[in-house]
């Protein structure tokens, strides 16, 4: 939210005088489509009564612009203070809208950019691939863990190198440059910015986190003015941030037994995750619901066909129009542990299908629609390794999110009438600096080899499947953050189980995990970050997006990440009223 009254504060020292603004949402600048719905909300600054403000669009009683009364609340949230809300409205005429409040002798003014949605589609089905913390360093060493890399060049391609349209995307919320998955999401499925932990809300002072001013997702604009169908898949939780901020509106990204009802009352036509313990009533074992609601039951119900592995969903994803996949209590498992290292981390949940699985899945079914589909993919599961700085699992997956991609494309040549939309939430501090070779002499550290002395990894593929048969090669990727928690450096890929760099003491600080202290040559880290964190954070560097096909033209230079909505809406002409 920007902070108005720190704003006025400071012009009251650098000016002398004392102002305050009231508050109003949608806030200043935003970018509205004609006929889509939100919530409009002025906070007063000081308790009022009602009709005691003027509340004007463009010099109209606001009443007039949106054919309703607000709800006036003397005293919200026992906070002293006065607010207005109307809720559910629209505005149905493109143009720039001034809204000025004026109470108690104070003028607050923002303005609006109404558009109109496209008057023809330039695409049928658009697919989005959301890379949760995909960098630019995660593609790299997708790239040379993939398909390699000699006397220079790479031995191949990502499945994205060769998308034609490229920008770059600014992901700063409301109330801070440094973003998280559901309020940069949160931009990309409303095209209106939002707070960190908040989607589909504007953040406000309310204290309940569902009753903030609401912005209408993308999940919902499809089912109020088409015909299309939709569909989510991501190797996350699906009440997670990424997947969840589709249909989602709460202040509080942990709200996951309320976003599973959200989930429930659009019900997009796909669904495949994790996150089954929000959907299991809470007599079953591995529930976190507190009550006894089984959304798995309700959704069979209304005609969904159910797959909990890889075995079911590749045996009913042909046979119904609706799907829901539910392969894990929590995260699904990453590719490192469940294909290669085979380990005791995919023990509870040993039959789960690869995010290529889903993605093939999903398109087979909404594809069934002659009108045509939106498919959100997300790559939870790089942000999930990124955080413990655990590269070898962050890469691997990052591999497996590009397999997607390829998916996508060979539907796209027999639907040449598909967008492919390719980018990140946010972005990671991460990068590739050399190589680290065993075959070196002295300590850890001094195996680290940069520009010559780097020279090239040794990853193979024998196999040919796309990914480094191991990543415990002798002469492999220096992967660094930029940011992090005391931590050992051991400079090894972890075999055993995803890294886990800092631990809690006695004190709630968290500190080096020392379960790593004694591996040999592992280098004690002092931490740049606070000490209640215990992991990387997210950087505030743009995220690049690469489109290709109808549409994808639009994508390029410097864009902010709530105009990859309008892009959307407008290669599939979304927002017109159904016939």
């Amino acid at each position: 939210m920007i902070n108005i009254k720190a704003a006025m504060t400071l012009g009251c020292l650098l000016f002398g005088t004392v102002v305050f603004a009231d508050t109003i949402y949608p806030i200043d600048r935003a970018s509205i489509l004609k006929g889509g719905r939100f919530d409009f909300k002025v906070e007063f600054d000081n308790k009022l009564k009602e009709g005691s403000y003027k509340i004007t669009i463009n010099g109209k009683n606001y009443q007039d612009i949106f054919k309703k009364k607000g709800e006036f609340i003397a005293d919200e949230d026992g906070l002293g203070v006065s607010s207005l809300v109307v809720k559910d409205v629209f505005i149905n005429e493109a143009g720039i809208y001034t809204v000025q409040v004026i109470s108690q002798g104070k003028t607050s003014v923002v303005k609006w950019s109404v558009y109109a949605p496209s008057s023809t589609a330039k695409a049928k089905n658009v697919i989005l691939f959301v890379g949760d913390g995909l960098s630019v360093a995660h593609r790299t060493g997708a790239r040379i863990l993939s398909k390699g890399i000699s006397e220079g060049k790479a031995n191949g391609y990502l499945n994205t190198d060769d998308f034609p349209y490229m920008a770059f995307i600014g992901t700063s919320g409301t109330d801070s440059i440094a973003t998280d998955s559901a309020n940069s999401m949160s931009a990309y499925m409303t095209g209106h910015k939002s707070g960190v932990n908040a989607m589909g809300v504007y953040v406000s002072r309310a204290k309940d986190s569902l009753n903030h001013p609401k912005q209408e997702t993308l999940g919902e604009l499809i089912r109020r003015t088409s015909d299309k169908s939709f569909g989510i898949v991501s190797d996350a939780e699906l009440e997670d941030a990424t997947p969840a901020a589709v249909v989602a509106h709460t202040r509080r990204r942990a709200d996951k037994d309320k976003i599973v009802d959200m989930f429930y009352n659009v019900k997009p036509d796909v669904v495949l995750g994790g996150g089954s313990a929000y959907f299991l009533p809470k007599s079953i074992p591995g529930s976190k619901r507190k009550d006894d609601i089984d959304y798995v039951e309700k959704f069979r119900q209304d005609g969904y066909a159910l797959a909990t592995d890889a075995a079911s969903l590749k045996e009913v994803k042909g046979k119904s129009n609706k799907l829901l996949g539910l392969f894990h209590l929590g995260n699904m498992d990453g590719v490192l542990d469940r294909k290669f290292l085979k380990n005791d981390v995919t023990k509870k949940f040993p039959n789960q299908p690869d995010l290529t699985e889903m993605t093939s899945a999903a398109l087979e079914v909404l594809s069934k629609n002659k009108n045509g589909f939106f498919l959100m993919v997300e790559g939870a599961l790089i942000d999930k390794a990124s955080h413990p700085l655990d590269w070898d699992r962050a890469l691997y997956d990052t591999i497996m999110f590009d397999k997607c991609v390829g998916i996508a494309k060979e539907f796209a040549k027999t639907h040449p009438d598909t967008l492919i939309i390719v980018t990140g939430d946010h972005t990671h501090g991460v990068s590739i600096i050399g190589t680290i070779d065993d075959d070196k002499s002295g300590e850890m550290r001094e195996k680290v080899g940069v520009y010559a002395e780097a020279g090239f990894p040794n990853y193979q593929d024998k196999d040919k499947d796309g990914y480094p048969d191991t990543p415990d090669v002798s002469k492999r990727l220096a992967v660094f953050a930029n940011n992090f928690p005391d931590y050992y450096e051991t400079f090894r890929p972890k075999l055993d189980a995803q890294f886990v760099p800092a631990v809690q003491n006695e004190k709630g600080e968290y500190v080096a995990n020392e379960a790593y202290k004694n591996i040999d040559g592992a280098v004690f880290r002092v931490g740049n970050i606070p000490k209640n964190t215990d992991t990387g954070v997210h950087s505030v560097d743009d995220m690049i997006v690469q489109a290709y096909g109808p549409g994808s033209e639009v994508i390029k230079g410097y864009m902010d990440n709530t105009q990859l909505f309008k892009v959307i809406v407008d290669a599939m002409a979304l927002g017109k009223a159904k016939k």
